[in-house]
């Protein structure tokens, strides 16, 4: 039967379409072949299936009559490659009394404890003091049958992202931007991603609710239980997070043709106003702020001795019996006692070594607010930038003219990335740039010479206003080069970093 089953395969074409080479990861190569962008072998059951789709699909057809356990999570091929076996299986249309019967029960147990219902694809913002997080970070979530807006922080995600060990050093950047790394996919509870993003790097977090059915989403969950045995060489500007993740909703619905989108570089926030593009795809949107701006948002809606009334209470837990805040009404105290847990939570939060007492005033504050007896009114937090598919596109080409020097110019500037400040701010974080890539090229008609006018290898800018409670330093970093005038030389190339 499996010899059956092989010839059927080569008669159909099936290594030639699109969907197995979905499952494998196939990409064109220059040769005019398919390379896996995946890369790990025990992914593969042929010891050429990276490069050669149809020893792949074999090989695996052969797998399916044998019980030795294979991959990264060893089990039988049935089990460990639930997707291709399914896939194999509806196309080829298997007569399961002639393969070996396997109880996948591993799987069954993983798949049943989702409860799916929906995919959400989740969007924390641009983190500028980590290399990998200066673009945003896409991945998905898992939403169960009766959850509601309130106890979807209980749901499970899917993540992929690059192992990092803890002693990378200055190395870091440089290794990620080559493929140093393995990158993985990996489930964990929404709850421990929204406090790491949310509250540790006070990222806003946006939510966009995919229109799956549920065929489409066991596909999307048999491919991501297969990408258990998966490792991908880990690139930040083009095989990242947001790349493999495009893969895997591919593979859910292949009509989309998202990674075909990607072929120089991926950045997450390109590919999240890629998916909002596709008619009918996106469903919903919500948002989910930072902790930092919930204590802004709160703070400006507050007469000015109101607010410093807050921040007194976090740091004096004496000013709960000051005239200024016995006066108030029940709900204007439970207001302020709530924004200056805020205050102090954000504070343990965002410091390395916290001292005790901020905890301790912490909790005296929460039972103070207990106290009232009241429950907290509802406050919408408007977001500082928009919706981010809402933004530009990030790579960029312009034409300009202009004089300098007694002499008229004429330049042409490109950037792969990302944002400056002379860019419309809808859809990026307020007050930072991050400007990735860009040459101009100038050309001085009196003097009759083109130069590079400017060149950026990067140029990170984070300009951060300072008040009684925020307190972060602003700061910059610009690697390029440039021509400047100085003394008897009017056009030298200058680096500065």
């Amino acid at each position: 039967y499996l010899v059956e089953l092989i010839n059927k395969g080569a008669q159909a074409k099936l290594a030639s379409e699109r969907e197995w080479h979905l499952l494998l990861h196939y990409r064109k190569n220059l040769f005019g072949g398919y390379t896996s962008e995946q890369d790990d072998p025990g992914f593969f059951m042929s010891p050429d299936g990276k490069t050669d789709p149809q020893a792949e699909l074999d090989a695996t057809l052969r797998q399916f009559f044998s019980e030795e356990l294979v991959g990264r999570s060893r089990q039988p091929a049935q089990c460990a490659f639930i997707a291709r076996y399914h896939w194999l299986r509806e196309r080829l249309q298997f007569d399961d009394s002639r393969l070996p019967k396997l109880a996948c029960e591993r799987f069954d147990r993983w798949f049943n404890e989702f409860e799916a219902q929906s995919i959400t694809l989740i969007f924390p913002s641009a983190f500028l003091n980590n290399p990998a997080s200066m673009f945003g970070h896409t991945f998905l979530r898992i939403d169960q049958k009766g959850q509601t807006e309130q106890t979807r922080i209980l749901a499970q995600t899917i993540n992929f992202a690059a192992y990092v060990p803890p002693d990378a050093g200055i190395a870091y950047p440089i290794r990620g931007i080559f493929g140093g790394y393995s990158g993985y996919f990996s489930t964990y509870p929404y709850y421990m991603k929204v406090q790491e993003y949310r509250d540790f790097e006070n990222r806003d977090i946006w939510e966009y609710r995919l229109n799956f059915s549920v065929y489409q989403i066991t596909r999307l969950l048999m491919h991501a239980w297969e990408l258990g045995n998966a490792s991908f060489d880990y690139f930040f500007f083009k095989e990242n997070c947001s790349y493999h993740l495009l893969a895997l909703l591919d593979y859910a619905d292949p009509t989309l043709h998202l990674t075909d989108e990607f072929v120089l570089w991926t950045v997450p926030a390109d590919t999240v106003r890629l998916i909002a593009s596709k008619p009918g795809l996106v469903t919903g949107i919500a948002y989910r702020p930072s902790r930092s701006n919930v204590i802004r948002r709160k703070r400006e809606s507050l007469p000015a001795a109101e607010r410093e009334l807050a921040h007194r209470i976090a740091q004096n837990l004496g000013e709960l019996t000051s005239p200024a805040f016995v006066r108030l009404d029940l709900t204007k105290q439970a207001f302020l006692l709530d924004l200056a847990s805020d205050y102090l939570r954000y504070r343990v939060e965002t410091t390395d070594f916290p001292p005790p007492e901020w905890k301790e005033r912490n909790r005296a504050v929460l039972t103070a607010r207990s106290h009232l007896r009241i429950p907290s009114e509802e406050f919408k937090v408007v977001p500082f930038a928009k919706q981010p598919e809402l933004g530009h596109k990030t790579s960029r080409a312009s034409v300009g003219a202009g004089w300098r020097n007694n002499d008229t110019f004429e330049e042409a500037t490109v950037r792969a990335g990302y944002h400056d400040l002379l860019d419309p701010e809808v859809g990026y974080t307020p007050d930072a740039q991050i400007e990735l890539a860009s040459l101009t090229l100038r050309h001085y008609n009196r003097a009759d010479q083109t130069r590079i006018e400017r060149a950026t290898l990067a140029n990170v800018l984070s300009l951060t206003p300072i008040d009684s409670v925020f307190r972060a330093p602003s700061w910059k970093i610009n690697v390029g080069m440039d021509t400047i005038r100085f003394g008897s030389c009017q056009l030298c190339s200058n680096g500065f970093m």
